[in-house]
């Protein structure tokens, strides 16, 4: 890899002088700067950014935190931040912290250390603790804050929507599953969800869960079925656990959506792609991605805010794991 040194005596010209082009600092003659941009485009040189940043004192890095990188929402999340974030010059640092506390504070030094300008954090942790020393801008993304500017879904009348849905086309033995107790945007969608069963003339049951994993999913989907055996519409904290519960009452040669109805959480973009496919409450993944960017640009440019925390609607997608509707509704 070319370094600076070898543009320098490629262009025939002082490090200095190398230094002063990139930097944009300094007086360089006209040819001078030629013969350098040529030199660095004929040795593929790549100036090292964090390098820059601290000699300007002026950087254009973004840290941005995700909780699970191989659940599909979160990816989406991530590309509505970037495209949003690359139109302004900006370019992302990306950690995933497994929803360990510890390992986001470490990528939070690490974020710190590359000078990032700002973060956006869709991470779990409620406590919040690992962002009150810092002195450069926070947005979360996918939760809610009291401190700090956040963008997210209306997980609670998602979970209404869930549940009404469920009841109209027919279920009168739901199982609600209970996301994990320390993801709070599972925990809206519950509390929404279970608002209106209570309010309904349906049985229900409740069962926890404690992770959005698929492999763990699959062993609830299991026990699901041999704790409840008459459940008839199953209202899953997500689309990875619905595609498990999908896939079990299949294993167990259930109809669908004749004897059973299904309802996940995300629409990510694997859920139309099952068979059958997979109704969902679509949150606007990429939006908030893009929404989250545009909030943070503005923090960091000092510029006047009007809503410090957006939420943004979520949508009954009508798939083939639910009925239609009867009658006129």
């Amino acid at each position: 890899m070319a370094t600076i040194r070898d543009v320098a005596k490629e262009a025939g010209v002082s490090v200095a002088t190398v230094s002063r082009v990139l930097n944009e600092n300094g007086y360089v003659h006209e040819d001078t700067r030629k013969r350098v941009a040529t030199a660095m485009e004929e040795l593929n040189y790549s100036p090292n950014e964090v390098a820059r940043s601290l000699y300007k004192k002026k950087s254009k890095l973004i840290g941005l935190l995700l909780p699970d990188i191989t659940n599909p929402f979160f990816p989406q999340l991530a590309r509505g931040v970037e495209d949003e974030m690359q139109k302004e010059g900006f370019r992302l640092l990306f950690g995933n912290s497994d929803e360990q506390p510890e390992k986001e504070f470490d990528y939070i030094h690490t974020f710190v250390q590359n000078n990032v300008v700002g973060i956006i954090s869709a991470t779990n942790d409620r406590s919040e603790t690992n962002y009150k020393d810092l002195s450069i801008p926070v947005v979360f993304l996918d939760q809610t804050s009291k401190d700090y500017p956040s963008v997210y879904g209306d997980g609670r009348e998602g979970g209404r929507t869930a549940a009404r849905e469920m009841v109209r086309r027919g279920s009168r033995r739901i199982t609600l599953l209970k996301g994990p107790a320390h993801i709070q945007p599972a925990q809206d969608r519950f509390q929404g969800a279970l608002e209106y069963l209570s309010e309904s003339n349906v049985d229900f049951y409740v069962m926890g869960t404690t992770s959005f994993a698929f492999e763990e999913a699959k062993k609830w989907a299991k026990e699901l079925f041999e704790t409840y055996p008459d459940t008839d519409g199953v209202l899953a904290s997500n689309d990875i656990v619905a595609t498990a519960v999908l896939h079990e009452a299949l294993r167990l040669e259930k109809s669908i959506p004749k004897e059973v109805q299904i309802i996940g959480f995300d629409d990510i973009p694997q859920s139309s792609l099952l068979f059958p496919s997979l109704s969902t409450m679509r949150q606007p993944a990429y939006e908030m991605g893009k929404e989250a960017a545009h909030l943070l640009i503005k923090l960091m440019r000092k510029e006047y805010v009007e809503q410090n925390h957006v939420e943004m609607p979520v949508t009954f997608i009508e798939r083939e794991t639910t009925r239609e509707v009867e009658g006129n509704e």
